[in-house]
């Protein structure tokens, strides 16, 4: 059986982006890309809300073949041309996409037999409103968040709306050079 895991950039406050989506605040480096790039390698499932799914679709798909394409632009664009994409969506027409499957109405039911039929992980890629509709569904198995040493202030919070206690406990933490923390969780059940 599958877990989905929230992997997600967040500031200290806890917001995923500014109040205008603005995500300028987020620290990557190659220190960070290679620690992440360990952990993605691994899985075969990435899940997008349809907005993050645009942008993801508006890069890597050509990223590689790009003039100056770093080393972390090279090998995400060749992980995500493999990885199987499940994106939540009622508007985008899954025929558009290869290697893509698109779920609309009763996502919870759809996502409760993917889990079923995946092993390992299913990164949930940034995507706070679909995250946030996951936790509220009690879909969101694990959080892998990269806290970085930044005060929002208000902007889109990664947690939201959440109606029943969940207890978590750490499994890892990582402290980058740039003062980015990578805190993982797994929820307990």
């Amino acid at each position: 059986m599958g877990n989905i895991v929230l992997f997600m950039h967040t500031s200290l406050d806890g917001f995923a982006a500014g109040p205008h989506g603005e995500m300028d605040w987020i620290h990557v480096d190659q220190e960070i890309f290679d620690f992440g790039a360990e952990r993605i390698a691994q899985t075969n499932t990435a899940l997008y809300g349809r907005v993050t799914f645009g942008m993801m679709e508006g890069y890597w798909p050509t990223a590689a073949e790009q003039p100056g394409a770093t080393k972390h632009d090279r090998e995400h664009a060749a992980w995500y041309k493999q990885v199987h994409k499940v994106v939540l969506s009622t508007t985008l027409d899954p025929a558009a996409f290869t290697n893509t499957t698109v779920i609309g109405k009763d996502f919870a039911t759809a996502l409760r037999e993917l889990k079923q039929n995946t092993t390992g992980e299913i990164l949930l890629f940034g995507s706070p409103t679909t995250a946030h509709s996951l936790l509220a569904a009690g879909l969101i198995d694990a959080c892998w968040l990269f806290v970085n040493p930044v005060l929002l202030g208000k902007g889109i919070p990664v947690f939201k709306d959440i109606r029943e206690k969940a207890s978590l406990k750490l499994v890892q933490t990582h402290v980058f050079s740039s003062g980015v923390v990578c805190l993982s969780h797994e929820v307990k059940r």
